[in-house]
């Protein structure tokens, strides 16, 4: 199934600020941003710990709530809504890929697909097996689905946590450090599956320590202190110079 997307840009950040009181003083994890991302695009965000690459994502997905400023999704403007509203518009129009999976373990690999489902009721009960399977299927892991999750290997996890990622057919596929706990081999096949996604019309935006990540984005984002320093498509080496100095810094 395919979602008609709406006019570009998809996100609109505009003067975006979260702050946090600590007992040492006012942390500025984003500090005044502006930011949009266009329907497709796939998008990779680098930068030192603390940074605000983790805000910038909780705050796109509606997880936080910015301190001031505007996001905008798909023109509805996330603040206006309600702690039920939010979550409901999460869980049909956002997927989340996590470093360490989290997928049930009680479950098989296609009941944990099918889950986003039954929560959001975006499929009848007798075609989410069906849904599933076709998802499996997409993310080569098919003939994994009838197992426990801890019957799979690393990258087949991380396959099936994005095939559930995608169940709702999301307007935005989200990833915090998605390759950080796999080998370099396993990690390359999960850029590659991101980018095929994004080629297909999904708006993938990952948040990483991954030096390679500019082999595979189309676009490389570099926070400093809650603010970009430095965004678009550069050449092959300039992009990769970035990337080592934000992700070895």
């Amino acid at each position: 199934m395919h979602r008609s997307l709406p006019p570009s840009p998809l996100f609109e950040l505009r003067r975006v600020s979260r702050h946090y009181e600590t007992p040492s003083g006012t942390v500025r994890a984003l500090d005044g941003l502006d930011c949009t991302i266009h329907a497709g695009e796939f998008v990779g965000i680098i930068g030192r710990s603390g940074s605000g690459k983790s805000t910038l994502l909780n705050v796109l997905t509606g997880i936080d709530h910015p301190t001031s400023g505007n996001v905008r999704v798909a023109g509805t403007e996330l603040q206006r809504l309600s702690e039920g509203e939010l979550a409901r518009w999460r869980g049909r129009n956002v997927g989340v890929v996590f470093q360490f999976f989290q997928l049930l373990p009680t479950l098989t690999v296609a009941e944990n697909v099918a889950l986003p489902m039954d929560f959001c009721g975006t499929y009848p009960p007798r075609l989410r097996r069906t849904r599933a399977l076709e998802l499996l299927e997409r993310v080569g892991i098919a003939d994994q689905a009838d197992k426990l999750p801890l019957a799979l290997s690393g990258g087949q996890q991380q396959r099936a946590a994005i095939a559930r990622a995608l169940a709702n057919n999301p307007l935005l596929l989200v990833a915090d450090e998605p390759t950080g706990n796999l080998d370099s081999h396993t990690a390359q096949a999960v850029w590659d599956l991101f980018a095929s996604l994004s080629a297909e019309g999904t708006t993938v935006v990952v948040v990483t320590h991954d030096p390679g990540v500019a082999r595979w984005t189309r676009r490389v984002i570099r926070l400093e202190d809650g603010r970009i320093v430095s965004d678009g498509h550069l050449a092959g080496l300039q992009t990769q110079e970035i990337v080592q100095e934000a992700v070895h810094a």
